[in-house]
């Protein structure tokens, strides 16, 4: 942008939410949380306006304060990034896809996810609840395990070897004995899921929760995002095959229609 076109824009902007921003900034930057004194001191703005552009924020679910006095990035930040889609540019992923997962949840009568992989992780994009007793919450906006879990697992099967090796290289924690924290039997478990176009969690996060999780695809063939519907164990074998096939359905008719 020129020189000029900058002054333009500084001319037409608004004080309190460039405030706003610097705030929201500095918390990003520290990550640790910081007090009302520390960004005071880090910005050299008037403490009442800290206090006032933090409380409004709090408000909003934008940043929480912790019971030390300290403030963090909130989740509302994750719910409004889930509805940026993976190719914001190009179109909304989560919008093409949320009347496939109202359809899904309703025929099943369970809560249903579409999770996508980002710089940070396993991203719930967009989810639809279900109605039948005991469904599972879920919930858009949700950061789920790297490596535990039916998603997760199918979004790191269909990377390619570099990217990989980066997501297992890093800490992998037991959640439930099921989980795998190997980097060899991981990348077994990949072979196989790509084998079968389907990945299961049999109590990997939680003791008490399975799921099933089917592969999205571009037109090019690449991965772009997984469906997945969690649901309690101890569910009989008859329904867990009628909700993996349903996932699967779903997943394809979503494939179907990506623009890309």
């Amino acid at each position: 942008m020129s020189e000029a076109a900058d002054d333009g824009v500084s001319k037409h902007t608004i004080p309190v939410i460039d405030r706003m921003m610097d705030v929201l900034c500095e918390i990003e930057r520290k990550g640790r949380g910081l007090s009302i004194s520390e960004l005071t001191e880090a910005l050299k703005l008037p403490r009442t306006t800290i206090y006032r552009i933090l409380n409004s924020l709090q408000q909003h679910d934008i940043v929480y304060r912790d019971d030390t006095g300290s403030y963090h990035l909130g989740r509302r930040l994750l719910s409004l990034a889930a509805h940026v889609g993976v190719r914001a540019t190009e179109f909304d992923l989560a919008a093409l896809c949320q009347p496939f997962l109202d359809k899904l949840a309703a025929e099943l009568g369970e809560g249903v996810k579409l999770s996508i992989l980002d710089q940070e992780g396993i991203l719930v994009l967009a989810a639809a609840q279900g109605k039948r007793e005991y469904a599972l919450t879920v919930a858009p906006g949700q950061r789920m395990p790297i490596h535990a879990g039916a998603a997760s697992k199918l979004l790191l099967a269909y990377l390619p070897p570099e990217d990989l090796d980066y997501w297992l290289s890093r800490s992998l924690v037991a959640f439930t004995a099921k989980t795998i924290t190997d980097p060899k039997r991981l990348r077994s478990e990949f072979a196989r899921i790509r084998r079968l176009g389907w990945a299961q969690d049999k109590g990997e996060n939680a003791p008490s929760i399975q799921a099933f999780a089917t592969p999205v695809f571009t037109r090019s063939g690449r991965m772009l995002a997984a469906v997945s519907v969690p649901f309690l164990a101890g569910t009989q074998p008859s329904r867990m095959e009628e909700i993996r096939m349903a996932a699967m359905e779903t997943a394809k008719a979503i494939s179907a229609v990506i623009p890309v």
